[in-house]
This record gives structure tokens, C-alpha cells and sequence, in this order.
């Protein structure tokens, strides 16, 4: 065969792979966005349908004219539809925004977002018309120097409104997971309790925790991630971290002595999980890979 006709056809073989493979790895991974500042660095569960999901999600966004909220909606085998969300004009815009959960209770559509700084923001969302309202502002408990918040959960235990969040850590520095009982008339926390823990996977420059939710029985999921830089190798893990529950009236918490990783990535910074429910649910998780932009998987679904 001659040189340059071998060489036509490797290249067509190689293309097909590729074609093959993209295929096969777009099956899995659902890319949202491009670009860093479409990462994602939380997100909280809107509504779940026979054949759709919706989802709040936050950006860590720190200039002006960048989007903090929007909404992405899956829809079957389909891509993700993103939708930008305006910030309300009368509020000032937040800085670094890295987690979100909803807030379990009567009134749909409620969430509290969380910067890294530890201020919160409880707003609510209108999904017929695409705006928030931003009802409180409101600082997490016991700050500081050195704090830098990455993940935030709410979950009703046993009758009480419990949170949970997380400093990231890094390195040979461990996450620090804190919990307390949180009074929403008040939009106050009282602090119950810390805990320090490191994840065995990711290594080096890893945040230990980049983001935390809490199931209805008091199960804690956490991420972890690591990065090289804007342009990756990104690697993260979903894990385990232990167990919250009331015992007396007071919390307790229980935390796992191996972290076993219950979904791991060499590909992807993962900064965002979430908890949904029933037959087509499972744990899914977002990313904010930098200049590679954001995207989502379901690890427990059928994709």
C-alpha cells in the first residue's frame, strides 16, 4: 500500500475511534456550558418529572456582568437546556458563590446559597417566570480566619431543621464538616459541633471537601476535587463521609473510618451533588472545569 494511501486510511481509523469514543463518553457526561465562568459550583434539585429534572445551580462568579444562578433542565437523552438567572437589582451581588441546597419545607422553591466567605443567601426561586427573590442575608456561625466554605445542607431530623457544611481544607490541611440546629424564623444557626477529615483520593492540591448534602436518615455525601491548573488534569471522588442524627435532643455525628469512594473521576472537578430520589434518580454531580466549563452525570442513573 503506498505511503501516502496508508497513511489516509489511519487517519480515517483514527477518526472513527475518536468519533466513537466522544460518542460513548458524551453518553455519560453531559456537557452545560463552556468556559469558566460556567462552572458549576452547587446545586439543588427544582422539580422531578417521569422524564425531566430541574435544577438550580450556582457559579463561583466574582466580576459584575457574570451570572450567579441559573437553571438547567435534563430532559430524557437530551442535552441540558441552561437558562441564566438575573440577581436582583436591590441586592448587591455576591462573591464566590460555591454551594446551594433547598430548604425543606412547605413552601416549594426555596434554597439558600452560601459564598465562600460563609455569608448565606436565602432566596426563592419563581419557575413560571424565571426570577429569585432574595429574602434574607445571613452569616454562618462561628467564622474564622482562614474559612473557606464549599459545601452547605439542610435536612429535617427528627423533627428538627438540621445544617450541615463544610471548609474546604487542602492538601495536608483536612476539611473541617460543621453542624447545627438551624431556626428559620430567624435565619439563625446555632453551632453543634466540627469535625476534621481528609479523603484518601484525590492527592496533592486536593479540597477535601468541595461540596456536602445530607439524605432524610442523616447520611452525609461529600465531594472531593483536585486541579493542575485552568486547563486541568482535573480528578474528584463522591464518598461517604458518616452519619448525623439526634441522640437527647443533641446532634451526633458518626464519622465513617474508611472513606471508600463510591464514584471517582480522572476527568472532571466535580464542585456540585445533589440527592434525587425514585426510580430515575441517584447521585448526581456538576462541574466546574475551568476553562473547559461545566458538566453533569448521574452516577446512580441511567443517563
Amino acid at each position: 500500500m503506498p505511503r501516502f494511501l496508508r497513511l489516509i486510511v489511519n487517519i480515517v481509523i483514527l477518526s472513527v475511534l475518536l468519533l466513537i469514543s466522544v460518542q460513548v463518553w458524551a453518553q455519560d457526561w453531559r456537557p452545560v456550558r463552556g468556559g469558566i465562568p460556567f462552572g458549576i459550583s452547587g446545586m439543588a434539585l427544582i422539580k422531578q418529572q417521569s422524564n425531566s429534572l430541574d435544577f438550580l445551580i450556582v457559579h463561583d462568579n466574582k466580576k459584575p456582568n457574570q451570572t450567579r444562578l441559573a437553571t438547567i433542565s435534563l430532559k430524557g437523552k437530551n442535552q441540558p437546556e441552561y437558562f441564566p438567572l438575573n440577581w436582583p437589582s436591590n441586592i448587591e451581588l455576591p462573591i464566590d458563590l460555591e454551594a446551594l441546597t433547598s430548604v425543606p419545607e412547605k413552601t416549594k422553591f426555596s434554597f439558600i446559597a452560601l459564598s465562600s466567605s460563609g455569608k448565606a443567601y436565602y432566596i426563592r426561586l419563581n419557575p413560571t417566570n424565571k426570577t429569585i427573590l432574595v429574602l434574607k442575608e445571613f452569616n454562618l456561625p462561628g467564622i474564622i480566619q482562614g474559612n473557606n466554605f464549599e459545601g452547605f445542607g439542610l435536612q429535617n431530623l427528627d423533627g428538627k431543621l438540621v445544617a450541615i457544611w463544610g471548609h474546604r481544607g487542602e492538601g495536608e490541611q483536612p476539611a473541617t464538616i460543621f453542624w447545627g440546629i438551624f431556626d428559620l424564623a430567624k435565619y439563625q444557626i446555632t453551632l453543634a459541633g466540627s469535625a476534621n477529615l481528609k479523603v484518601p483520593f484525590p492527592s496533592g492540591n486536593v479540597r477535601h471537601i468541595s461540596d456536602i448534602k445530607i439524605d432524610p436518615v442523616g447520611i452525609v455525601y461529600i465531594t472531593s476535587a483536585s486541579d493542575a491548573g485552568d486547563d486541568g488534569p482535573f480528578q474528584s471522588a463522591v464518598y461517604v463521609a458518616g452519619y448525623l442524627g439526634l441522640h437527647d435532643n443533641k446532634i451526633v455525628w458518626r464519622q465513617n473510618p474508611q472513606f471508600v469512594p463510591i464514584y471517582r473521576s480522572d476527568y472532571h472537578k466535580i464542585e456540585g451533588i445533589e440527592l434525587v430520589p425514585g426510580a430515575e434518580g441517584g447521585v448526581i454531580v456538576g462541574t466546574d472545569d475551568e476553562n473547559l466549563g461545566s458538566y453533569v452525570y448521574m452516577v446512580g442513573g441511567s443517563n
